[in-house]
């Protein structure tokens, strides 16, 4: 019975929970582990994106014959140039349109709570469902008033947060850039014999699958903040590079983020004009439509070979477990769990073999 496969998953199973049992028990020893790990894994996690977006540039540039130290030094003052050039071209537009939107927050308010007045005035005509969710909107003013100032004060301390970040970032990104073929190397080399060509096998298949993730996403991304920038031009909307950067980075999450960054083009639609939130739709539809039969299949292709439903399950229950981090790196870290279990199944699918050819 020892020999079977469920006995043995049985019972890795058991000693798994039991050492996340007593490390929970004794979670003051890896508190200052954990705080490290907290501190480093955004400018880590934006770093490996730079790197991945940026490793095909160094491999060609290697090819051509530059040394390694030539191609970082090309890498960094290429993208420095393109940040550069980027804020020098939608810079002056960006912030314009921040700048019209201060100034026409007190007239949004205003068209927000005139709406509000004539919902609450004519609370008795509406349906019972439509009644009874103005009633609990209504009662509920307070805790929002509550968490909004909450929201102030997280935002203050996320911004200082983030410029600690940003200036983490290009030293992990240069010392990824630099030694990002020894880390695989340092890891296998623990092991011997067809163990050692396991695990470098299953770090090279976990290497290749959040390449393909990382820079397929971003170019999918990136087409698909075009067009709805083109669009939003097109119709006339107001705030359309805004919405559309804002689209670029919600596009990162499959299948939900772009009806996330649906919702504020609809709500400034409203406030412009009712009429194009009919075009704001048909236009978030169209680029869908497109990103999920041309785009997505021609971009990405089956390198990832995970269905829709499990990216789906996969996002929900990362928003649930982690909030938004999670949500973007859950899909990546499915992809990497199902790499390892793929390789582990075939490997014991040809140490099956082995033994039966033997017997």
């Amino acid at each position: 019975m020892t020999k079977k496969l469920w006995f043995q998953v049985g019972i890795g199973l058991l000693i798994a929970l039991l050492i996340i049992k007593y490390v929970i028990e004794i979670h003051w020893i890896f508190n200052p582990i954990v705080i490290i790990i907290k501190t480093i894994f955004i400018p880590v996690l934006l770093s490996g994106v730079l790197f991945y977006i940026s490793e095909p540039f160094q491999r060609w540039l290697e090819k051509k014959g530059l040394p390694r130290w030539a191609s970082i030094s090309t890498i960094v003052l290429v993208l420095a140039g393109l940040v550069t050039g980027l804020l020098l071209i939608v810079g002056n537009p960006i912030a314009e349109q921040v700048n019209r939107l201060v100034q026409n927050s007190p007239n949004i308010g205003d068209k927000i709570m005139e709406a509000t007045d004539f919902i609450l005035e004519n609370k008795d005509n509406l349906p019972p469902q439509v009644e009874n969710f103005v009633d609990s909107v209504t009662s509920s003013i307070q805790d929002i008033v509550v968490v909004g100032s909450k929201s102030i004060v997280n935002f203050v301390s996320g911004t200082v947060s983030t410029i600690f970040t940003l200036i983490l970032v290009p030293f992990f990104y240069i010392f990824m850039l630099k030694d990002h073929e020894k880390f695989a190397p340092n890891i296998y080399k623990i092991f011997t014999g067809e163990r050692r060509i396991w695990v470098k096998n299953t770090l090279e298949d976990i290497n290749e699958a959040l390449k393909n993730y990382v820079q397929g996403q971003v170019l999918v991304s990136l087409i698909l903040a075009t067009m709805m920038f083109i669009g939003y031009l097109i119709i006339g909307l107001e705030y359309a590079l805004l919405l559309s950067i804002f689209s670029f980075f919600m596009n990162m999450i499959p299948f939900i983020g772009p009806w996330i960054s649906l919702a504020p083009a609809i709500l400034v639609a409203i406030i412009q004009d009712p009429v194009l939130v009919i075009w704001v739709c048909v236009i978030t539809l169209v680029a869908q439509q497109l990103e999920s039969n041309l785009i997505t299949p021609n971009v990405m292709g089956k390198s990832l070979d995970i269905h829709p439903l499990t990216v789906i399950t996969v996002v929900l229950a990362a928003g649930n477990i982690g909030g938004f981090i999670a949500i973007m790196i859950g899909i990546p870290t499915y992809a990497v769990l199902k790499v390892i279990v793929k390789n582990i199944y075939e490997e014991r699918k040809k140490i099956k073999e082995a033994a039966t050819k033997t017997l």
